[in-house]
């Protein structure tokens, strides 16, 4: 399996423990869709994937209703993306991606985390780039051939493709999120979930205390509200 395959793999094992958090910023997700480009599915590609999404992750219907119902409130948040980086214990790079109506409040909040579980929060590009943005889609392709699908795809920019029994799976850089998604809806092929992803291009092993010290700061961040993805440079146990 490729790099990216395996290391996704390894973060939604992780994130199955961790529900209502994943639930409450897929919502944040599709509020700041709703207010991007409307309410309407059908004329909102980013919304249609993202409930899409909800139901890979199993979030309840009434969820994903209310989500789209506070974003055409007029009251409702202005959300906005933000993205923080800085070292954590050990010198593991960490990234996050944030949705927030007061930077303020989030910065003082990431800043915070960093500075107790022993670590630094850096400029923007400081970590950037030691990871790889990629977006990842799964989606159902019934009765074709996948190594001719395979072909297609990878003029599309698709630089890892794996077929499983639920769907299939494709990489790519996410400069060509638009270009699959479009082609995919244009074949007609069911789209389960699509997402972006940021895969770091290096790990680095931790022993059983330096582990602990980062997984603590990753788990001050991901308690935060504003907090959507915590990405970082440890390896995954299952990398050792």
């Amino acid at each position: 399996m490729g790099r990216a395959f395996e290391y996704r793999k390894a973060r939604k094992m992780k994130r199955w423990g961790h529900m209502a958090r994943v639930f409450t910023k897929i919502g944040k997700e599709i509020e700041m869709a709703v207010k991007a480009g409307g309410s309407d599915p059908s004329a909102n590609t980013r919304l249609r994937i993202l409930i899409q999404n909800a139901k890979a992750e199993n979030m309840p219907k009434e969820n994903v209703e209310r989500a789209i119902k506070r974003a055409t409130d007029k009251d409702a948040a202005d959300y906005k993306e933000v993205i923080y980086e800085g070292y954590g214990p050990n010198g593991i790079a960490v990234l996050v991606e944030t949705a927030t109506d007061n930077t303020n409040r989030t910065v003082a909040n990431i800043r915070m985390y960093f500075n107790k579980c022993g670590g630094t929060l850096g400029n923007s590009g400081s970590v950037g780039f030691m990871f790889e943005h990629k977006c990842v889609f799964k989606f159902k392709a019934e009765g074709v051939d996948p190594e001719e699908l395979e072909l297609e795809m990878i003029d599309l920019g698709v630089d890892e493709f794996y077929v499983e029994e639920d769907g299939i799976n494709v990489y790519a850089p996410y400069e060509s999120f638009g270009a699959i998604q479009k082609w995919l809806d244009d074949q007609g092929y069911e789209i389960v979930s699509g997402e972006s992803v940021r895969i770091p291009t290096d790990t680095k092993e931790l022993d059983a205390a330096g582990r602990e010290a980062v997984e603590k700061l990753v788990e001050k961040l991901e308690e935060d509200d504003d907090v959507v993805n915590v990405y970082h440079t440890m390896a995954e146990a299952d990398e050792e």
